[in-house]
């Protein structure tokens, strides 16, 4: 039986993106899923849905700290908080960032659900 991925709401769409990585980010490797979620932002905004907006702010908040990173150095920022941010990655701290950056995809879905699109 296949998904009906048009029917799910984000958060079970995330839920299940998260869940068979490989079919959608070849390698399954960090810098695949970012540009995966780029690519989605792009085009849900281009199609008069929200998409990822208000994300980047969401993680500043959730960090407590404002910089000039885009989201995808918040989330590694989250994940290691000490560790700066870097290129060599080990196979172990990207699968963490992965971890982390698809929970808090879910926590800013769940509270977007709550407050409304509009909010953010």
């Amino acid at each position: 039986m296949t998904a009906d991925l048009a029917g799910m709401t984000e958060r079970e769409y995330f839920a299940h993106v998260a869940k068979r990585l490989g079919m959608f980010v070849v390698g399954s490797k960090l810098a695949g899923i970012e540009g995966f979620l780029d690519g989605y932002d792009e085009h849900a905004r281009r199609h008069g849905g929200p998409g990822l907006q208000g994300w980047r702010e969401w993680l500043v908040a959730r960090r407590g700290q404002e910089c000039s990173l885009a989201w995808h150095g918040q989330v590694r920022l989250i994940a290691y908080p000490t560790a700066g941010i870097r290129g060599d990655l080990t196979p172990e701290e990207e699968s963490r960032i992965i971890e982390v950056l698809f929970e808090l995809l879910d926590e800013f879905l769940a509270e977007r659900e709550r407050l409304g699109a509009q909010a953010f």
